[in-house]
């Protein structure tokens, strides 16, 4: 219920927009929630029309709220990483009085945000409701732990076509993200292994979760070509960590003579090798690269691929390609272990595939980042012009934007176009140790439309 006093010299609809901006960014008012209609309101407050529609009008302007035609007015979805507590001394001191000093994320560059309305709900619905009716039954038992058989063949399948991955089904093991895939590895290789080599910058994530198992972890140097393999050689790593077809952050690709002495440097001392392939389908300017794993299927490699990126991040479903080398250690292993995916999303799943569904949305995706991709790229010339240098275009979900002459800390640039409704990933938390030699912006375009990358860029221009 909303207040509005008479008696304050604050406007009646500056009030309801105070009262109504402090109910989005605190949850009270969800996302999608749908508000009364500027008569219901006014009739509700006693309060005119004009009232209403005023503070409506703002915190559209704003972005807290969306227009839907003959529908009404909804709370926006807001990305809870970018609502930021003000850190100034004072605003800490009134905290408890008053509500805290908050940023809204109006222009959201995370490097892994899909398009808000790119999944295909409504034959995804279909095949749900199919599989419902097919399958029912099998709902009323366990999955297997591995992953639905059938669901297995669909994906060897596409990976043979689209990513030349040469594997059998019993090979493969559906997985419920990176992290899930990761720790299977882990738990396979701890005891043999102990030292693992990562990119550096690279992937945070990899660190995370073999330093949980206690395994040293080794930053290896990132070159044009991909990781150093000079340096690799010289660690005391034996297990390394990379992402050959798209570098992450970089963007460079690894070219086929070093893939070629990363497979030597694995088979030589019975090394091993994790290969990311997490945006293999979103290539712009030539065909996707073929995998790592498919120029030596035979060899100790981990290969890992996940629906997240063209699909949905929701729906938590990867995969993992063990090499034959691990596969009775991990019947031995998992054998008592639970499925970790849904055993209806793999149905439904398996069934999108099996309809060419699949295939169809992979190349709607590309063709719609591409066009976001290239929206970027002509916003950054048109905005920045020679005062960035764009490292890694061409590919997936981000680049990364160099800027060599700026004299400003990753942290007073992401608090400053926090402060302006630009949210930022910070470049520096895929660098184990040590700092940039200039400053790096990592630039998602997947979750905006194109309008909203170029006037984010230019507003992101005019801060640095």
């Amino acid at each position: 219920m909303f207040i509005l006093k008479t008696d304050d010299p604050v406007p009646l609809y500056k009030q309801l927009y105070n009262q109504i901006r402090a109910c989005i960014l605190s949850g009270k008012l969800p996302s999608e929630y749908k508000l009364p209609s500027v008569r219901e309101l006014a009739a509700e407050l006693s309060a005119s029309r004009n009232t209403v529609d005023g503070a409506y009008q703002e915190l559209f302007a704003e972005g807290y709220i969306y227009s839907k035609p003959r529908s009404g007015y909804f709370v926006s979805a807001l990305d809870q990483r970018a609502l930021r507590l003000s850190v100034s001394p004072q605003s800490r001191k009134k905290e408890s009085r008053s509500e805290p000093s908050l940023y809204y994320c109006r222009y959201d560059f995370h490097p892994a945000q899909l398009d808000r309305g790119s999944f295909p709900a409504v034959l995804w619905r279909k095949c749900f409701i199919e599989v419902l009716r097919e399958r029912a039954r099998d709902l009323s038992g366990y999955p297997e732990p591995q992953g639905e058989l059938h669901f297995r063949r669909l994906v060897r399948n596409y990976l043979e076509r689209s990513r030349g991955v040469i594997c059998s089904p019993e090979q493969i093991v559906i997985t419920a993200g990176l992290q899930n895939s990761l720790d299977i590895v882990a738990q396979l290789l701890k005891g043999s292994h102990s030292a693992i080599a990562v990119e550096n910058p690279g992937f945070f994530l990899p660190r995370s979760v073999f330093g949980s198992h206690m395994y040293k972890v080794i930053p290896v140097p990132v070159t044009r070509e991909g990781i150093d393999q000079e340096r690799l050689r010289s660690s005391d790593g034996t297990i390394a960590y990379v992402t050959p077809s798209h570098q992450m952050p970089m963007g460079c690709v690894m070219p086929v003579a070093n893939r070629l002495k990363l497979i030597e440097w694995a088979a030589k001392n019975d090394n091993f090798i994790i290969e990311d392939d997490y945006d293999s389908e979103l290539r712009y300017q030539c065909k996707p690269i073929p995998s790592l794993q498919g120029l030596h299927p035979d060899g100790n490699i981990f290969y890992i691929g996940t629906f997240s990126k063209i699909l949905s991040p929701a729906l938590r479903v990867s995969y993992l390609v063990l090499p034959h080398s691990v596969l009775t250690k991990y019947g031995t292993h998992f054998r008592g272990h639970s499925a970790r995916v849904s055993l209806l999303e793999q149905l439904t799943l398996a069934k999108f595939m099996e309809l060419g569904h699949w295939d169809r949305h992979v190349r709607r995706m590309r063709t719609l980042y591409h066009k976001k991709h290239d929206a970027l790229l002509k916003a950054i010339g048109l905005h920045f012009g020679d005062r960035a240098v764009v490292v890694g275009q061409g590919a997936g979900l981000h680049i990364l934007l160099q800027l060599p002459g700026l004299d400003l800390k990753e942290s007073e640039l992401i608090e400053r176009a926090g402060r302006n409704g630009i949210c930022l990933n910070p470049f520096e938390r895929t660098i184990a140790g040590g700092k940039p030699d200039s400053t790096y912006m990592i630039l998602g375009f997947g979750g905006m439309a194109a309008g909203e990358i170029e006037q984010g860029i230019a507003l992101l221009s005019r801060i640095c």
